[in-house]
């Protein structure tokens, strides 16, 4: 990407304030990098403010990973902020909207991966696994034959998006409250014939499906459109949460298509997780990067976004143990 020609505001848009004036909130910008460490203070960061109404406010570069910013306050739509940030080596990051009101404080968490970033499984090996994740362990042992850590070392070798995109769904899935339980509780198989770098396959418990319809009912998740389904051969209902902005989980279940494990009756499943909920923001933010134009999901950039998305509804932190440097 080439270095972007920040454009300076006609008007100081934003300032450090020791307190909050009427009429004005304070955000409270912090950058983090790849490793979820805060982004090294030596490193320019371009900031880019941008109002509700679209109106860019400021453009500017800014030192530290922390910056405090003080915003104008319109009682309206245009307190709906997009706020985003690049460095050179790095992919952009954004979020929107960020909403601002009057006499308030707040703070967004935002994360720069860097261009050539590669997944780090230094803390993600299969030891981890089984001593951090008991339940994605007991899966995995169930799926993976006589030797699921050699298993899970090849998949890690060959295949490390793979990988990260199994680490970064089910770590999203323990994270979803439904009625009972969580979505990886039903899991009883993993398909690892058919693990890819945007989804996985595998068999949960039927009694899934009626959580997640349960679940619909109290607005956590939505039933997908009819059309969906051709995304999905063979699928006979989907369903995406919606409880962020961005990298929400999607459970899509194939009924038709059911095994005994156990003696409980099982339904294949195809859990993936989406870049965003609203496709507007995607022009909004102006973060995408060229793996968005593609036809498979980069679970770099879910990593991202689910991590994002988690530290600014304050639910605890998206962890799936590996990281990207």
């Amino acid at each position: 990407m080439a270095a972007p020609t920040p454009a300076k505001a006609q008007a100081a848009p934003i300032s450090v304030r020791a307190a909050i004036d009427p009429g004005k909130g304070i955000l409270d910008l912090n950058v983090f990098d790849g490793t979820r460490a805060p982004f090294p203070q030596t490193t320019p960061v371009l900031l880019t403010i941008r109002d509700g109404q679209q109106n860019q406010l400021y453009r500017e570069y800014v030192t530290g990973p922390n910056v405090s910013l003080t915003l104008p306050i319109h009682n309206n739509f245009a307190d709906n902020y997009s706020i985003v940030v690049w460095a050179d080596g790095y992919q952009q990051a954004g979020f929107q909207p960020v909403k601002m009101s009057s006499g308030n404080r707040q703070a967004l968490d935002l994360m720069l991966l860097p261009e050539d970033g590669t997944f780090h499984f230094a803390h993600a090996k299969w030891t981890d696994i089984a001593a951090k994740k008991p339940l994605l362990s007991q899966l995995f042992i169930a799926s993976a034959g006589a030797d699921p850590g050699q298993t899970y070392g090849q998949i890690e070798e060959d295949r490390p998006d793979h990988l990260a995109c199994l680490l970064n769904i089910t770590t999203a899935m323990e994270q979803i409250a439904l009625p009972q339980h969580n979505p990886l509780f039903y899991f009883k198989q993993l398909d690892l014939t058919a693990l890819a770098a945007d989804r996985f396959f595998g068999y949960a418990d039927a009694k899934l499906v009626e959580q997640v319809k349960l679940a619909v009912l109290q607005k956590t998740f939505t039933p997908e459109p009819a059309a969906d389904l051709l995304l999905h051969p063979g699928a006979t209902s989907s369903f995406k949460q919606i409880q962020f902005g961005e990298a929400n989980v999607q459970l899509t279940f194939h009924e038709d298509k059911r095994l005994s494990i156990d003696g409980v009756d099982c339904v294949y499943i195809e859990p993936d997780m989406d870049y965003y909920k609203d496709p507007a923001a995607h022009a909004l933010l102006e973060v995408i990067p060229n793996a968005v134009t593609h036809a498979i999901t980069d679970p770099r950039l879910v990593y991202v976004l689910r991590w994002i998305a988690g530290r600014h509804a304050g639910v605890p932190e998206f962890d799936p143990l590996y990281t990207i440097e």
